[in-house]
């Protein structure tokens, strides 16, 4: 849903870190996140399946990985099934 986005926050080497974003940037789009054969894939996906944008991180060195959905007019959080 536009609006929802994650962060990525990742070990860059020494005491470093970098944190990334990727965001659902339209209406009808989404942001999905897979872990597949030692890389975590995030990306942004349109309501048919076409991913627009992936970012991809070896999974040994993501620290944290925060979803953030967009609440919805009831004050909820969008697909969490409260109403």
């Amino acid at each position: 849903m536009k609006g929802d986005w994650v962060e990525i926050v990742v070990d860059v080497g020494g005491s470093a870190t970098r944190t990334y974003e990727v965001a659902a940037t339209r209406a009808g789009r989404r942001v999905e996140i897979g872990n597949r054969r030692g890389v975590v894939e995030v990306s942004e996906v349109t309501r048919t399946g076409t991913t627009i944008r992936t970012a991809r991180f070896m999974s040994n060195r993501v620290l944290a990985l925060v979803e953030h959905p967009v609440a919805d007019e009831k004050g909820g959080h969008s697909g969490d099934g409260a109403g």
